[in-house]
C-alpha cells in the first residue's frame, strides 16, 4: 500500500479548511459535513494519514475541495493567482530597472570578480544553513532545544551531533529519518540532495534556456522535463500533479491546492535575486512569475520578498537591515505576510534574548502549519535582524527557531553569505564539510562544485534582457 504525502484528497481537506479560514472564508458548514462523514482534520506534521478511506469519503473529499477552492474576488488588490491582474503565462516586458554597479571587493577586485565572490559565498551559505537544519526538520521547538542542550550546543553554534546524546532523548526526539545519515556533524560528507538546493539549480537552467523574460509556462515545462516528481513537496507536488492532469498555469496554483501560501515559492527565489544585484523590483517580478505556478497571495509575496532582499544584498552596498527593508517594499503593506515580517523585525530590535523572541513568534503564529510561509518569514526576518549580518548568528538563529528549519537556514545563509562578501569570510567549520560538492537529482548538476555554480550564476547576472 502506497500512502503518498501531500496529494491524497482525504488529507488535503483538513489543510484546505485551515487555509480557507486564514483567507477569511466561513468554512464551518463544510467542516461539519466533513467531520460528520468520518473525515479528519489535517495531519499535524506528516503529509499523509496512515490508512486509505472508504471510497465514498474520498469522493466527498474531492467534492469539498472543489467547493473550498473557489477563490475570493480579491485580496490585497491582487487576483487569486497572484499575477497582478495579468495572465501569468504571458511573457513579461523587460524591466527598465537596471542592476546597480556592484562595489568592488577586497584588494581592488573588479566588479565581476567581487560579484562572483559574493555569489560563491551565497551558494556556500545556502548549503550550510540548509544542512544545519536538516536533522531537526519537522521536530517541535522543544525537541530542537533539548537535543542541542544535551550535547552542549545551546545557544546553537555548530552542527547537531548524536555524540554524547542520552539514548532516552534520542528515542523521544528522533532525528529527521531522511537526513540523519548525512547531516549530523559526525557524518557530513559533502552537501546531500535537498529541495532547497534543487530549485536554485532548476532556476539556473530556467534562465539559461529562457532568459529573464521567462513565463510561468516555461517554468512548468522545465519542471516536467527536469524535476523528478518525488522530489517535490506540498504546493509544488500539487502543481506538478495538476500539470499531469492537463491543468495549465496559473490554475495549477489554485486547483485543490491548500498549500498555496506555504514556503515552497520562497525557497525558489534565490537565483532571481542573485542574478539581479541591486535590482530588487526586477528580481521580485521574476520570482512572481516563478511562484505563480504553485502559489498565490502570501505564498507569492514570500518569494518576492526573498528575491528583492537577496537582490539588494547581492549589490554589496547595504547592511542586512537595509536589505530587509528593501524586500518589504515589494510586499503589499496590508498583507498578512508584511505584518508578520514587521513583527519579527520589531521583536528582534527590542529583545536581547533570541529564545524569548522565538517564544513570542510561536505564540503569535504557532497555529499555522510548520511549513506555512507566514511564521517562517517572520522567524527568518527576526533571525537576520538579531544576528546583525553575522553569518553564524544568522543561520543558527534561523534554525534554532524551529518550523521549517532547513529552508530558513538556507535562505538566511544565502543572505548572510552575500553580506559576508567572500567564501573565505565564512567560518571554516561551515564550509569545509561541504567539500565543494553538491548532490542533486537535477540532470547535469550532480556532484557540481559551489565554485562552478558561482561562475554560472555570475555569467547570468551580467546578461541583460533583450528588448
Amino acid at each position: 500500500m502506497i500512502r503518498l504525502t501531500w496529494v491524497q484528497p482525504e488529507d488535503l481537506v483538513g489543510h484546505e479548511l485551515r487555509q480557507a479560514e486564514e483567507e477569511g472564508k466561513d468554512v464551518e458548514a463544510i467542516k461539519s459535513r466533513w467531520l460528520t462523514a468520518g473525515g479528519h482534520l489535517a495531519p499535524t506534521r506528516a503529509g499523509a494519514s496512515p490508512t486509505p478511506p472508504a471510497p465514498q469519503l474520498r469522493a466527498l473529499a474531492e467534492e469539498l475541495l472543489t467547493e473550498l477552492s473557489q477563490p475570493p474576488a480579491l485580496w490585497a488588490g491582487v487576483p487569486q493567482g497572484g499575477t497582478g491582474g495579468h495572465n501569468a503565462t504571458h511573457r513579461a516586458a523587460p524591466k527598465s530597472e537596471a542592476p546597480r554597479q556592484a562595489v568592488s571587493g577586497r584588494g581592488g577586485l573588479g566588479e565581476k570578480e567581487a560579484l562572483r565572490h559574493r555569489l560563491h559565498a551565497a551558494w556556500l551559505g545556502r548549503a550550510a544553513g540548509c544542512l544545519l537544519g536538516k536533522p531537526v526538520e519537522k521536530l517541535p521547538l522543544t525537541a530542537i532545544r533539548s537535543l542541542a542542550q544535551a550535547t552542549g550546543n545551546w545557544p546553537l553554534t555548530t552542527w547537531f551531533t548524536e555524540k554524547g546524546l542520552p539514548p532516552e532523548l534520542r528515542e523521544a526526539h528522533p532525528w529527521n529519518k531522511r537526513s540523519a545519515q548525512t547531516s549530523l556533524a559526525e557524518n557530513i560528507d559533502g552537501m546531500p540532495e535537498d529541495d532547497d538546493l534543487n530549485y536554485p539549480l532548476l532556476n539556473l537552467r530556467l534562465l539559461q534556456r529562457h532568459g529573464r523574460t521567462f513565463t510561468t509556462t516555461d517554468v512548468a515545462k522545465l519542471w516536467l522535463d527536469e524535476l523528478p516528481a518525488a522530489r517535490t513537496f506540498t504546493a509544488e507536488r500539487i502543481a506538478y500533479r495538476n500539470l499531469l492532469c492537463g491543468i495549465e498555469p496559473p490554475h495549477t496554483a489554485t486547483h485543490h491546492n491548500p498549500f498555496r501560501e506555504w514556503i515552497g515559492a520562497l525557497i525558489r527565489a534565490d537565483v532571481h535575486g542573485w542574478t539581479n544585484p541591486g535590482a530588487p523590483t526586477a528580481a521580485a517580478d521574476q520570482a512572481r512569475r516563478d511562484a505563480s505556478l504553485s502559489h498565490t497571495a502570501n505564498g507569492v509575496y514570500g518569494a518576492m520578498f526573498a528575491a528583492a532582499t537577496i537582490a539588494e544584498a547581492a549589490a554589496g552596498t547595504g547592511d542586512v537591515h537595509h536589505c530587509l527593508r528593501t524586500g518589504l517594499t515589494v510586499v503589499p503593506q496590508d498583507s498578512r505576510l508584511s505584518r508578520a515580517i514587521h513583527h519579527g523585525i520589531q521583536l528582534a530590535c527590542t529583545a536581547t534574548d533570541f529564545d524569548h523572541i522565538v517564544d513570542d513568534l510561536h505564540a503569535a503564529y504557532g497555529h499555522h502549519h510548520w511549513v506555512h510561509v507566514i511564521p517562517n518569514a517572520a522567524l527568518l526576518s527576526a533571525a537576520l535582524t538579531h544576528a546583525d549580518g553575522d553569518f553564524t548568528g544568522s543561520i543558527t538563529r534561523a534554525v534554532s527557531g524551529g518550523w521549517d528549519t532547513d529552508s530558513n537556514g538556507a535562505t538566511a545563509g544565502s543572505i548572510a553569505g552575500l553580506l559576508a562578501g567572500r567564501p573565505d569570510a565564512l567560518p571554516d567549520r561551515w564550509t569545509a564539510p561541504l567539500k565543494n560538492r553538491l548532490t542533486s537529482s537535477i540532470t547535469g548538476f550532480d556532484g557540481i562544485g559551489f565554485d562552478t555554480l558561482a561562475d554560472l550564476t555570475t555569467k547570468l547576472a551580467q546578461e541583460r534582457p533583450h528588448p
